[in-house]
């Protein structure tokens, strides 16, 4: 059996009066992230620590953000790409982690309903996806509420 790991970092701006797309879901929020895409932080993780895992490059190599047919896509779309290249490939998850960086809106409520979501457009168990929350104690561009951070590490697996 082959084992690889991938680790994904990902920041967006927030915006007032913009869809905020996380995990899969919109959250509602008075601001939402900024992006060629719908700017979904935790999707565009998790597609690169995949990625990187298969050592298939990155989510901006496969999807560029100066690419027409991507403006606004729901980052879902892109996920089941990913997932049909590194399923091409001959690998399947183990398992993910993943934390998101917010000061507000509180996310703890919104991870049950990602980890479905995202399990769902994976084809993997909702044990297999793990998403934390943490805010930065209101330092930097994410404690001032100017943007989204997000990291994921993911384990994958060739038989």
């Amino acid at each position: 059996m082959k084992i690889r790991v991938g680790f994904g970092y990902d920041v967006h701006r927030l915006e007032e009066g913009k869809a905020f797309w996380l995990g899969g879901i919109q959250v509602p929020h008075t601001h939402g992230a900024v992006g060629h895409s719908d700017a979904d932080v935790l999707i565009h993780v998790i597609c690169d620590a995949l990625l990187g895992a298969a050592n298939m490059r990155d989510i901006g190599y496969h999807f560029a953000d100066t690419d027409p047919q991507f403006k606004g896509i729901d980052s879902k779309v892109l996920l089941r790409r990913v997932m049909e290249l590194i399923r091409g490939a001959g690998y399947e998850i183990s398992n993910i982690d993943s934390t998101i960086c917010l000061q507000r809106p509180k996310v703890n409520p919104h991870i049950p309903a990602m980890k479905a979501c995202l399990a769902e457009v994976m084809g993997v168990e909702e044990e297999d996806v793990s998403i934390k929350a943490t805010t930065t104690e209101k330092l930097g561009f994410v404690g001032k509420e100017e943007g989204v951070a997000a990291y994921a590490t993911v384990l994958i697996y060739k038989s």
